[in-house]
């Protein structure tokens, strides 16, 4: 690829709009997990996240030349396109399946656990996590997986979901709210133990 040998994300996307395969295939390597664990979180299902990451950067390939450098960054401008894809797809399939346990593929292998309580503790902790995550208002679940688990800025937060900084802030504040309340309600006492300050 000509250029810089680490190009910035702004650069290969302009190298895209230009039809450089190179540029397309180093920006899907770099920002492919990204757009996935975004689907997958506000989703809950890996094949929604699956096909969702494939649509995303087929309109990458159509759209590279849409996107405004300094508008937003490239992170946030590909989960607002990975947002109205899993909007549309859960439409499309209500109920939306639930993410899979942690512990399934490695309940079926033998291993050596050097503190089996300690990861027993870490699979309820993301377990509970995830079944409070998915019961959150899609709103506010899309504030609080963009800020909190992508550790967007507001303003990056508020290009990818197409609002204002300030109902970002409103959201994602409700949307922690309503997560430590449903964490509370469980029984769950090793999570609440293991929780991030703002949870609690």
């Amino acid at each position: 690829m000509a250029g810089s040998e680490h190009p910035s994300d702004d650069e290969l996307i302009a190298r895209v709009a230009t039809g450089d395969r190179e540029a397309f295939a180093a920006l899907y390597r770099r920002r492919r997990p990204d757009v996935y664990r975004f689907a997958l979180h506000i989703s809950g299902s890996p094949v929604v996240a699956d096909d969702v990451t494939q649509d995303v950067f087929m309109a990458v390939i159509q759209d590279a030349q849409r996107y405004q450098p300094g508008r937003s960054g490239v992170v946030p401008w590909l989960l607002g396109i990975a947002r109205n894809h899993v909007r549309r797809s859960v439409e499309r399939e209500r109920p939306a399946v639930s993410l899979p346990d942690d512990g399934s593929d490695q309940a079926r292998t033998i291993a050596v656990e050097t503190d089996p309580l300690a990861a027993l503790a870490r699979q309820q902790h993301v377990a509970a996590l995830r079944r409070a995550l998915l019961a959150l208002p899609v709103k506010y679940r899309e504030a609080v997986v963009l800020c909190d688990l992508h550790e967007l800025t507001y303003a990056d937060a508020a290009g990818a979901l197409g609002c204002a900084i300030g109902t970002v802030r409103s959201r994602l504040h409700r949307g922690r709210a309503l997560l430590a309340g449903r964490l509370r309600e469980s029984d769950d006492a090793v999570f609440r133990n293991r929780a991030p300050r703002w949870i609690l």
